[in-house]
């Protein structure tokens, strides 16, 4: 029964039949990966004879593990796929370790621990070892373990190699977490990664158990494995060596999460015989859109060379748009939509707009909902719903109703104060004897006979509150954001923990504050605090869709992974926004990756769009177009009149009039001098250690040494008041004292 092998193209049906010996699977976008691998196991259950018990398939969701077990069941009959291991890394582990962690000193009947759990514990271990969380975020502790564990780093290595005061701390922490974990008796989810490594190097005789057992490994998106996931799989298949891995590097788009792009560049090094086969058939893109994304990700300097080849026709040249700002480029977007709805028939589900960061959902959620374009947020929610950006509206609901108990209670932790709910209980029981709201009652804490501790807390609260209930009565909004910001310190904070999460938190008070900018500048007298808050509470009461299957599609590129379009917009394609602030080589190339990504989703057209100008941190900032955008053949990219840039291009060449488009087709994109109309800021002086900065959370300090350089660079500094920090530079805002 080899019938279904006609299915299969012919690379496809080679590498499903090559079932000796290590075997990579180059697996360009829109080519059929899940379709070889699925092909395989029924090929080596059918015609192999292997038993379904011997494979071991492993992917990255439980989505794509179900779809393989389903595929299976049809490609033979129902329930072939019984006793095949297929399943997540972490759920296969877990299984694997039910069965034989005993042998390392656990209990088979442990128990797994979410982040919450995981955060509990490690906040415990930080108080126990006098660890303050205002020196070092519980965040960013936990997410120093979770990336040493992922890279099998374990506690007396992790110490041994802390070079700055952040890792130093956690690397206490990590030892002391380590051991509570296995009191216990319990697993967090990287420990399910790392533990059955600890098995095999304890017990070999285990592993070549599991390795008689697993006569054939399969791995899917191998692109995205990380050092553990890597080391485990490379020692299950050390006897047989029948690793079976399917990837493609050009979509290694997830190093910020410990995914290691050098796995699969590096596979043929770890198996001098393997068989390379690559998937370049696409049956998902125009010629053009493919084009255009072979020759971005062909800039790449590691990578796997391969062009992708469309299985359908070429299709219409790619669509630049230029926008004067981010309103404008919605705008834009949505006067698309509906021209090619009423135009050329395309249904809202047809339509996906894609950004860099979630804060830029902001002003698309605006436009679409102000046109009555129906939309949908994947991968995040809608802006306003955002914890952190109601947390700051709440502040601002309540300077302007403090009868406002809910707004109240939502605030007066955040950022953290130490007032717990007994403390808050007995407040209230304070009001009610008194016949005071809530928030007159922490006015008069002093005569309630709390704790000095907490009376300290409220003053310091309804201090803020006061002065920027003052500030509020002439002041703008964007006067009173940024001052709530500066009193409050929130940004600062999320800074200061420094993870992938705090950072987009961050941003999104970023963009609010953009917005009240936005509102400020476009309003007479500045606009009044209450229209400011009426707006937000119409945006966020918005039903996201009125239709629940036909929508437009909101999201970062990120969460665009592994779906498809008729029609993509590309949006924000400026420097320093994607790509993504100043990166080095490696982080560029990461960036490259994102975008072509993001082109090879679409089916039938790309827009691409940038912004002359673009409001963030609250502040107009004037765009450079991306230097992606530069780096796509510029004859099958066309501006929104129908010129092609090619010929637009060369009759600038030969004409001294100034035009619109970005220059930078033929060539990398320029910063303009000060005569193009922008003053060069003068030379800031080089961090270094010994230079005296001030940090507005920390206040002074004195560098002590920097590490790294671009994105990545670090600085350590020793602060009079706040000790010994390491901070991203990027982020960390510091004023060099001079």
């Amino acid at each position: 029964m080899t019938d279904f092998l006609n299915d299969l193209n012919d690379v496809q049906r080679s590498a499903v039949i090559a079932t000796s010996g290590p075997v990579m699977v180059l697996a360009g976008a829109g080519s059929g990966k899940t379709r070889v691998i699925t092909y395989r196991i029924a090929y080596l259950i059918n015609n192999e004879g292997v038993l379904p018990q011997n494979i071991l398939a492993l992917t990255f969701t439980n989505k794509a593990a179900g779809e393989m077990r389903h595929r299976v069941d049809t490609l033979l009959h129902q329930g072939s796929s019984r006793g095949l291991w297929i399943g997540t890394f972490h759920s296969i582990f877990a299984r694997l370790l039910r069965n034989y962690i005993d042998l390392i000193g656990y209990d088979r009947n442990f128990s797994i621990f979410d982040t919450d759990d995981s955060k509990s514990l490690i906040r415990q271990s930080m108080t126990e070892l006098n660890i303050s969380v205002e020196s070092v975020p519980v965040n960013t502790v936990q997410g120093l373990i979770s990336r040493a564990k992922n890279s099998f780093i374990l506690p007396a290595e992790f110490h041994r190699n802390a070079s700055d005061y952040n890792q130093q701390k956690a690397s206490q922490v990590y030892e002391l977490y380590a051991r509570k974990l296995k009191e216990n008796n319990a697993l967090d989810f990287d420990d399910l990664l790392i533990k059955p490594l600890e098995l095999f190097n304890a017990r070999p005789d285990v592993l070549k158990e599991l390795q008689n057992s697993f006569r054939y490994i399969m791995i899917d998106e191998y692109q995205d494995t990380n050092r553990a996931q890597y080391l485990v799989a490379k020692m299950l298949g050390a006897s047989h060596r029948n690793i079976f891995v399917v990837g493609d590097d050009a979509q290694s788009i997830y190093s910020w999460r410990g995914a290691d792009i050098s796995n699969i560049l590096n596979f043929q090094d770890d198996y001098n015989e393997a068989l390379t086969f690559k998937l370049v058939e696409n049956y998902r893109s125009t010629g053009n859109i493919l084009k255009a994304a072979n020759s971005v990700i062909g800039r790449n300097l590691r990578q796997i060379k391969k062009e992708l080849i469309s299985h359908r026709d070429e299709g219409e040249p790619l669509t630049l748009i230029e926008a004067f700002n981010e309103r404008n480029e919605a705008e834009k977007v949505g006067d698309h939509i509906r021209t090619m709805r009423q135009k050329q028939g395309y249904e809202f589900r047809s339509f996906a707009i894609f950004y860099r960061t979630n804060a830029q959902s902001r002003v698309v959620e605006d436009v679409m909902r102000q046109n009555k374009i129906p939309y949908r947020l994947f991968g995040s929610v809608s802006f306003y719903k955002r914890k952190e950006i109601k947390d700051a509206v709440a502040y601002l609901r309540f300077i302007l109703n403090e009868r406002d108990g809910e707004s109240l209670l939502r605030i007066i932790n955040f950022p953290p104060r130490k007032i717990g709910d007994v403390s808050i209980s007995k407040l209230k029981e304070f009001a009610e004897e008194r016949g005071i709201t809530l928030y007159d009652a922490i006015r008069c804490s002093e005569e309630g006979g709390f704790q000095a501790r907490l009376v300290n807390a409220l003053s310091s609260f309804s201090s803020v509150i006061e002065a920027l209930k003052l500030l509020a009565v002439n002041g703008t909004v964007y006067e009173v954001l940024t001052e709530l910001f500066n009193l409050t310190s929130i940004p600062l904070l999320l800074q200061a923990e420094n993870t992938p999460e705090s950072l987009a938190r961050h941003e999104n008070l970023q963009e609010l504050l953009s917005m009240a900018r936005d509102f400020s500048d476009h309003n007479p007298d500045g606009g009044s605090l209450g229209d400011f808050l009426e707006n937000i509470s119409l945006a966020s009461d918005y039903e996201e869709t009125q239709d629940s299957d036909n929508y437009v599609s909101l999201m970062t590129v990120h969460a665009a992974k592994g779906l498809e379009f008729p029609v993509v917009f590309i949006t924000g394609l400026e420097e320093r926004l994607f790509p993504l602030h100043c990166y080095e080589p490696e982080e560029l190339e990461e960036e490259r990756r994102l975008f072509y990504v993001a082109m090879t989703r679409a089916q039938e057209k790309i827009f691409l769009s940038w912004a002359q100008s673009r409001y963030q941190y609250g502040q107009l900032h004037h765009s450079l177009p991306s230097t992606f955008i530069s780096e796509i053949d510029s004859s099958i990219v066309r501006t929104e009149g129908g010129i092609l840039l090619s010929d637009r291009t060369s009759k600038e060449k030969t004409s001294s009039a100034t035009s619109s488009l970005p220059r930078g087709y033929s060539q990398k994109t320029t910063i303009p001098s000060s005569a193009e109309g922008e003053t060069p800021k003068p030379s800031r002086p080089a961090l270094r250690a010994g230079v005296m900065v001030h940090h507005a959370l920390f206040g002074p300090g004195v560098v002590l040494d920097v590490q790294g350089s671009g994105a990545k660079q670090k600085v350590r500094i020793t602060f009079r008041n706040a000790g010994e920090k390491t901070l991203m530079v990027q982020y960390a805002n510091l004023k060099i004292q001079q």
